[in-house]
């Protein structure tokens, strides 16, 4: 029979021992996460990652993964009022 060993211990600011996350939250989004965010084809990330536009990225290997912040700063940079002006920064 398996125990489940519990979480470690991190002091907080108080000297109080609070649980550590057992998961921190995921800070990068790969390809095909990224695609159904926006509502578009892994094959267009790959075609705007060979043009140089799109968020900034990370390849590992042959794994590449998208950085929740670089995605967030780039939808909202390219974020518009209208049809003829963008949304200022």
């Amino acid at each position: 029979m398996l125990l489940a060993t519990p979480a470690p211990l991190v002091p907080n600011r108080l000297g109080a021992a609070i649980p550590e996350p057992a998961n921190p939250p995921r800070q990068v989004l790969s390809e095909v996460d990224l695609a159904v965010r926006w509502g578009m084809s892994p094959k267009t990330l790959q075609r705007w990652r060979m043009e140089g536009r799109g968020p900034h990225y990370l390849k590992l290997g042959k794994r590449v993964n998208y950085p929740l912040n670089a995605v967030i700063a780039f939808e909202n940079f390219v974020q518009h009022v209208s049809t003829s002006q963008r949304a200022p920064a």
